[in-house]
């Protein structure tokens, strides 16, 4: 079958979006290729459609283990094949996924990079064909990129092992230098590269200067309508900003990654189907969100670059309707931001003592913890050393780049269980509690696909469809499990410490350069790049977007808030000063070969930006032409 085939019969479109085909077909002729689509692009069919193509299987790494199971998840409901591996995933887990790979024709096998490390697994690899290699949030592994992750170097491992395999890396956010990086760093032969543009053109760029923002909030929401996106920096403060909106009679609710996994998804999905219509959210929200009428994005706090702002602001407007995405922006937001720069490297004593301190907390001693996977309570150890949780974060990811261990962030495992009985077996059976038949059959009726893998449930719904509290089904649960009825994975929330060398003494920890003092410079030049887009009053906000990403065009974008309020004020000065615009076209018209700018500011007893936004008017209306800063009348006219 053809790629539109394959694209009709399981996504139901007849079409590709731009640019998803050119990769696709870069893809399938077995080239290296590197697709800078911006988000929403939909970047997830550039490999999917393939993937069923293809003989061997799709390799996906991804850093994001909720957005894996996300997209495996969808994928089994459009009848497509497809596992997914992970740290915190049950040996059960690991071989059930591995029966869906040789017993069930699964094409696409996703994997976080630091699975990349085990060598079992990498054996496995070995063993089968691999068709495609594709790495998501390819920016992650360039040291230049904002969000560089020491994991995605091991990548380069299966070049090794599939040689001949294409590569497809796939980002939303990376700049020229980052690109060219991300090639290198993935041993790309000769890639073809697609970039889409990072133009937008239905968003609507807003800078809006305020010290009192979350009255700001308020003034913007009750002026637009539609759904919306408040994103801060801070968990605390989206609880607080969504119980002002909603005092304020604007439905609201708040999401951050400390709340438990229902939760999550209750609100996510109230959000989505328009019963609430605000999120309050730090940025742990909206990676695999997929709405497109979002009409409103503001950021109460300045992220820490312009890729992040990007992202974040690219989750508005998806339907190609009129959108608006608003920074707020105050006094000490650059102060703060800056501070946060330093805050981002302690000094080097202080990451020393912390790898020393992790490594006893953790019970590693010296010349042990090879290849191995410790579960870290973060908040514990910050509590026991009087560690902030900002500064030890900062050292763990020096630490991580340095490549003495890696904080692998809080990931919540939903609760899962299994049939270990045969359908029959299930009228033989005894020795239960009548509480626990109750809830055995009640979970027959809930869910599917029990007999065959892990399933995901809820206590929260089991406990609502049984009258028993949470506690008391977590019971039954356990005592199913007990009785050999049921595999029953209770829901966590783990963080954990990768360590990928034995503990070293302190004396031969170093941080290197590289690391330290070129990171610190990079992250300073984004941290100025969007301060000076929240402080700028005369360029475009777009075109500064679209030049930070290396991307140049002629015109502004004519409706972020510097270009209508610069139309405004050149309405105005037309109105105002019409003996000015006559006097101009006056004196141009007697120089036919043209008159620089600076001849004209000097020959006029008017400031030069009122001189310029008039001629700028007069251009824009076809009264004048400008050539190398010469401005004339077209040709014709007089």
């Amino acid at each position: 079958m053809d790629p539109v085939s394959i694209l009709k019969q399981y996504w139901g479109y007849t079409a590709f979006r731009p640019l998803q085909e050119q990769i696709i077909s870069s893809v399938l002729d077995g080239n290296d290729t590197l697709g800078l689509m911006p988000t929403g692009g939909g970047k997830s069919i550039t490999f999917q459609v393939p993937a069923l193509m293809l003989e061997g299987f799709t390799i996906v790494v991804t850093p994001l283990i909720s957005l894996m199971k996300d997209q495996v998840d969808n994928l089994k409901k459009r009848g497509i094949k497809a596992v997914f591996f992970h740290s915190g995933m049950t040996g059960e887990e690991r071989r059930k996924a591995q029966e869906l790979i040789y017993n069930a024709g699964a094409k696409l096998i996703y994997t976080s990079p630091e699975r990349l490390r085990n060598p079992r697994f990498l054996q496995e690899l070995r063993m089968m064909k691999i068709s495609l290699i594709v790495v998501d949030e390819a920016h992650c592994i360039s040291q230049w990129g904002y969000d560089f992750r020491p994991s995605y170097l091991q990548i380069k491992e299966l070049r090794k092992i599939s040689p001949s395999a294409p590569i497809l890396a796939l980002t939303a956010t990376a700049t020229p230098d980052v690109a060219e990086d991300i090639c290198r760093q993935l041993l790309m032969k000769t890639p073809n590269v697609f970039r889409m543009s990072f133009s937008r053109s239905n968003l609507n760029y807003v800078v809006r200067k305020s010290e009192t923002k979350i009255n700001e909030v308020f003034h913007i929401l009750s002026r637009t309508s539609g759904s919306a996106i408040v994103y801060v920096r801070s968990r605390k403060r989206t609880r607080e900003i969504a119980e002002y909106l909603n005092s304020m009679g604007v439905s609201a609710t708040f999401f951050h990654a400390g709340l438990d996994y229902e939760l999550k998804i209750q609100r996510q999905n109230e959000w989505q189907s328009g019963v609430t219509r605000v999120i309050v959210a730090t940025n742990a929200f909206g990676m695999g969100i997929d709405k497109p009428d979002v009409r409103v994005v503001i950021h109460y706090d300045t992220p820490p670059s312009l890729e992040e702002y990007y992202q974040e602001a690219g989750r508005a407007g998806r339907d190609g309707l009129k959108s608006y995405v608003v920074l707020l922006s105050a006094k000490s937001d650059s102060a703060t931001l800056r501070r946060r720069v330093t805050e981002n490297f302690p000094e080097r004593e202080t990451i020393k003592k912390i790898y020393e301190r992790v490594c006893n907390f953790l019970k590693i001693a010296i010349g042990e913890g090879y290849d191995r996977l410790y579960p870290f309570d973060l908040d514990s150890f910050c509590n026991i050393f009087g560690y902030q949780r900002r500064q030890c974060l900062a050292a763990l990811h020096l630490l991580s780049q340095s490549g003495f261990l890696e904080f692998l962030e809080e990931t919540d495992h939903r609760s899962r269980i299994m049939m270990t009985v045969e359908r029959e077996e299930l009228y033989n059976l005894h020795s239960l509690s009548p509480e626990a038949e109750r809830l055995l059959k009640i979970i027959l009726r809930l869910y599917t696909g029990l007999f065959t893998d892990y399933v995901n449930i809820s206590e929260t719904i089991l406990s609502a469809e049984t009258s028993f509290s949470e506690e008391k089904v977590y019971e039954l649960l356990l005592e199913l499990s007990r009785a050999k009825v049921i595999k029953y994975v209770p829901r966590s929330k783990t963080p954990y410490i990768y360590v990928p060398t034995s503990r070293e003494e302190p004396k031969y920890i170093t941080i290197p350069k590289s690391v330290y003092e070129d990171r610190r410079k990079i992250l300073s030049n984004r941290v100025e790049a969007i301060i000076n887009y929240a402080a700028d009053t005369k360029g475009c906000r777009e075109d500064s977007i679209l030049k930070y990403f290396g991307e140049n065009r002629e015109e502004n974008c004519g409706q972020c808030d510097i270009c209508r309020n610069r139309k405004k004020n050149i309405k105005v000065s037309r109105q105002e000063k019409e003996n000015l615009i006559d006097m101009l076209l006056e004196f141009i018209a007697k120089r036919p070969h043209g008159v620089d700018f600076r001849i004209i500011s000097h020959s006029f007893n008017f400031s030069r930006e009122r001189i310029s936004e008039i001629l700028s008017f007069l251009v824009s209306e076809g009264y004048l032409e400008v050539n190398d800063n010469a401005y004339s009348l077209p040709k014709g006219m007089s």
